[in-house]
């Protein structure tokens, strides 16, 4: 397993060690110690989920409030997906940084998203399933979020926005400038 640093603290690129053989492949897409090791983050899953969604599906961006706060980390187990995570942890020195990477089931790349920063993505590929651990569980009343298309932001999500599809509850949450006041 191969970890980098992102533009935002804490949250992490993992780019895992792939066997292949003419069987197929192996790989640890997950292994505690060695993650803590490199990071220098405690990592304790509690909860697994899985969404399938089609090409122009946009997902974000959404994060769970303190005291109900998750650390993710995001695979995409088929197809393709640009992740993103946005820090908006106010005492951060990364606070309004955009991270973005493609996690793909060829690349295999995970993205870890610490507390306090919102996620998303947008499936680039005609289908995808994506795969995260968090390590707190879902608490509805909790539930938070920014536009995804904030203009401060200015995240390219690689879809027109024509073919951009949506829940009607990502279409409203408040900007960047107003969630963060």
């Amino acid at each position: 397993m191969d970890v980098q640093k992102t533009s935002i603290v804490d949250c992490w690129l993992i780019k895992p060690q792939v066997f292949k053989d003419d069987r197929g492949y192996f790989y640890e897409s997950f292994q505690k110690e060695r993650f803590e090791a490199l990071t220098q983050l405690a990592f304790n899953p509690v909860q697994d989920n899985e969404a399938f969604s089609t090409y122009g599906v946009v997902r974000g961006l959404h994060l769970q409030e303190a005291p109900h706060a998750q650390a993710k980390l995001v695979r995409a187990l088929q197809g393709t997906i640009l992740d993103v995570a946005v820090d908006l942890r106010k005492e951060s020195p990364t606070f309004g940084a955009v991270v973005t990477a493609v996690l793909s089931q060829e690349n295999k790349e995970q993205l870890f998203v610490p507390k306090g920063c919102a996620h998303g993505y947008a499936v680039l590929s005609p289908e995808v399933v994506v795969f995260y651990k968090t390590d707190a569980y879902y608490h509805p009343e909790a539930e938070s979020g920014i536009l995804y298309k904030d203009a401060e932001l200015n995240i390219d999500w690689r879809i027109p926005q024509t073919d951009q599809i949506l829940s009607d509850k990502d279409r409203l949450w408040p900007t960047f400038k107003t969630y963060t006041q």
